[in-house]
């Protein structure tokens, strides 16, 4: 299989990688949704993750929703992994032309990839709901383990919000926009790291009209009879192999 997704990549020069959150568990990043996520969410919180990083939530609770979001959601240490590495290596071969991913912690730059279309945002870009102005991650965290603390923009005194997409929020138009035409334009789509379950992010790989569509998680999904090749392992160990020298 790791022959075949080799051959894939030699013979393509136009590939998208759609990406969720299992590439970042491999830099220890956890998913929230994971059984101990869900279990912390709701021993410490009473809540479940989705109610804790909701619109409505960060409203009405907005310090209890900075504690959690700090705690569970921001791992400013992490550092890009070997499918981050790979993928930046493929994107200066001139064989990878987007990446499109769910993920939040802004790897796939620190890797070193230029086009990524960031689906749910970024925690590494932060603005003030009511001026505007922009805010550094380093600026969220300085006082992280302040029980009570809301971040407020030292301009206006208004409340400073990560540039992440809470549930009950629409995705952002303009990343929408390139990542389907990214996808649809693509000759390969490897998708990886993702059980595709979450929507309406997982629907964009039916904008994918190439030739090979390549799924490589670590279980199986509900794509798996559509592809043209599935391989249930680490992304990292794949893509690190097949792109070795």
């Amino acid at each position: 299989m790791y022959e075949e997704l080799k051959k894939i990549i030699g013979d393509s020069d136009n590939i998208v990688f759609f990406g969720g959150a299992g590439v970042s568990t491999e830099s220890n990043i956890p998913d929230f949704r994971s059984e101990a996520g869900l279990y912390n969410a709701r021993q410490n919180y009473g809540m479940s993750p989705e109610q804790m990083i909701s619109h409505s939530f960060f409203m009405r609770d907005t310090d209890t929703f900075f504690d959690y979001y700090k705690k569970n959601m921001v791992y400013p240490e992490a550092q890009p992994n070997a499918a981050h590495i790979a993928l930046a290596r493929l994107e200066y071969m001139g064989k990878l032309k987007a990446v499109v991913t769910q993920n939040i912690d802004g790897l796939h730059q620190k890797a070193g990839n230029r086009v990524v279309y960031e689906l749910h945002g970024s925690v590494l870009r932060n603005n003030c709901m009511d001026c505007g102005a922009f805010y550094d991650l380093d600026y969220i965290m300085e006082k992280a383990n302040c029980e009570g603390y809301i971040p407020k923009c030292e301009k206006c005194g208004g409340i400073i919000k990560p540039d992440v997409v809470l549930y009950e929020e629409a995705l952002d138009e303009g990343q929408i926009s390139g990542a389907v035409e990214a996808i649809r334009k693509a000759d390969v789509l490897i998708i990886g790291g993702t059980s595709l379950v979450v929507y309406p992010a997982a629907g964009f790989i039916n904008y994918f009209r190439g030739n090979k569509l390549v799924l490589i998680n670590k279980s199986n999904t509900a794509f798996d009879e559509r592809a043209d090749l599935v391989i249930n392992d680490s992304i990292g160990k794949v893509l690190g192999e097949v792109t070795a020298d």
